[in-house]
């Protein structure tokens, strides 16, 4: 699955434009690299995404083409 569209079904952005842009301004890693936002993302690897001051860091624990708002939690944990 695509790192937009993970970021965007996980509820961690918002928006695909958004996970977009994030990715395209640098301000997303993943396994500590910089990533695209077209890099495929496999479960077990770990994202990093820098909101200004505050960096949130997850693992990917599982992925779905849809979630509703409750079965995303179970998408990612907080590291």
């Amino acid at each position: 699955m695509r790192l937009d569209k993970f970021l965007k079904v996980s509820r961690i952005i918002k928006r695909r434009t958004v996970a977009n842009e994030a990715c395209d301004a640098g301000r997303v890693t993943v396994n500590g690299k910089v990533a695209k936002a077209s890099l495929d993302v496999k479960v077990g690897d770990m994202i990093e995404i820098m909101f200004g001051t505050k960096n949130v860091k997850v693992e990917v624990l599982d992925l779905q083409d849809t979630s509703k708002k409750e079965e995303a939690k179970e998408l990612f944990r907080y590291i």
